[in-house]
């Protein structure tokens, strides 16, 4: 079955007082294109991130975040009490010694601009009982990205075959207007000839242009070959996951068939079929740059 590069998964855990979330996006890219945004706790764990989003995911425009929730006030920074106390000793020192008045309601504001005054809250470090919590959280989300992504390829599967079918039905009904047409050709020179009267042809001579025109405007060989790339597009549908550039390869050979089936095809009725069939195969198109 193939799959679609379009998906989405988030996946989430609680681990001592934090909630960890993991999302993942993905659409369309002829590469595999990876964005991440990754709490600064878990940055040192990036590259093994990386390696397991490319390992699982290929190809495609990826979006991934991790990132943590905190259950309780994120710890502030400690004001250390010893330097606030020797600052304010200093001052009222120094104010008795230049016999000024104490501006004892502006000592707050001014003291905590001081420099040590404030602490630094204590650093956070990653255990590997936490980042065992993380990382499985990363392979839920992907997991889950994965189940979109095949449910988008199973319906895109089934738009295809619908596709194929159409233009298999649609190739099907030109036949009846080939012999047709052919006599029309026929006809239609023969006529134009009678109307010249001064013009003395010589039928057997005439009888082989017609046969050499006629045989210009044959499509049976575009037929043919545009039915074996519909059973071909069929078929590597069938062989599973990445085959998406095979199978635009495959829709391109489709349209020169088609198109060089409309540009022989001289009769309006054949060239409305054509156009049908043009439609199709661009609904096609669209969607295949959408599968792995």
């Amino acid at each position: 079955m193939i799959l679609s590069m379009t998906g989405f998964g988030k996946a989430s855990a609680e681990y001592s007082g934090k909630k960890i979330t993991a999302e993942i996006k993905s659409l369309n890219s002829k590469a595999l294109d990876l964005q991440t945004r990754i709490a600064p706790l878990y940055r040192e764990r990036e590259m093994e991130l990386r390696s397991l989003i490319s390992t699982r995911l290929e190809r495609g425009k990826v979006e991934f975040a991790l990132y943590i929730e905190h259950d309780a006030a994120p710890a502030v920074a400690p004001i250390n009490d010893q330097v606030v106390r020797s600052y304010v000793d200093h001052l009222r020192a120094l104010a008795r010694e230049l016999d000024v008045v104490e501006p004892e309601a502006m000592w707050l504001p001014t003291l905590l601009r001081l420099p040590d005054v404030m602490g630094k809250p204590e650093a956070e470090e990653l255990t590997d009982a936490e980042w065992a919590v993380a990382s499985a959280v990363a392979a839920q989300a992907i997991d889950r990205l994965m189940d979109f992504r095949r449910q988008e390829g199973a319906a895109l599967e089934a738009k295809f075959n619908e596709k194929v079918d159409n233009i298999e039905s649609l190739l099907a009904q030109i036949e009846p207007f080939e012999k047709a047409r052919v006599e029309k050709i026929r006809s239609r020179i023969l006529e134009g000839l009678k109307s010249i009267r001064e013009v003395q042809v010589d039928m057997g001579r005439l009888e082989q242009e017609m046969i050499y025109y006629i045989e210009k405007l044959d499509i049976s060989e575009e037929k043919q070959r545009l039915e074996n790339h519909l059973a071909y597009f069929r078929q590597t549908m069938r062989d599973g996951h990445g085959q998406g550039k095979k199978l635009g390869f495959i829709a391109q050979e489709m349209g020169r068939e088609i198109n060089t089936t409309g540009s022989k095809s001289n009769i309006a009725e054949m060239q409305n079929i054509v156009v049908r069939m043009k439609d199709e195969l661009e609904q096609i198109k669209e969607q295949v740059l959408n599968v792995m």
